[in-house]
């Protein structure tokens, strides 16, 4: 007899890349934090106006950051999304997931991730 709770899907073309950065959290909340966006226009042809971070004492850091903020909002809605969870034993950085014709990793989405890992690592 077959498994009632078995995805009759199958396999999902999806993917999300995780930046895992080694750090003591000792108070996760400090940790947490989302971009906001504001944009403009509709649609495909929605752009990212400007980005603000919520979320606990790294997005009080992240939202300093002038020239983070300029290179986020370069980039589309989807990769401007972007998340930081703590771990047990790190925080974990990541965008929205994307199937596997979209999903990329740019120099810029890479320098975004670095600058955001310099500053958990400062904190």
């Amino acid at each position: 007899m077959q498994d009632a709770t078995i995805s009759n899907w199958g396999a999902q073309d999806r993917f999300q890349a995780h930046f895992i950065v080694r750090k003591d959290v000792s108070m996760p909340s400090n940790f947490v934090a989302r971009t906001v966006l504001k944009t403009t226009g509709h649609f495909g042809a929605k752009k990212v106006a400007s980005v603000r971070w919520v979320g606990g004492m790294l997005a009080d850091v992240l939202n300093t950051d002038a020239d983070l903020g300029q290179l986020i909002a370069k980039q589309t809605v989807l990769d401007a999304t972007i998340f930081v969870d703590p771990s047990d034993t790190g925080v974990r950085i990541y965008s929205k997931w994307k199937n596997s014709h979209d999903f990329k990793i740019t120099k810029d989405l890479y320098a975004i991730f670095n600058k955001i890992a310099g500053h958990i690592k400062n904190l």
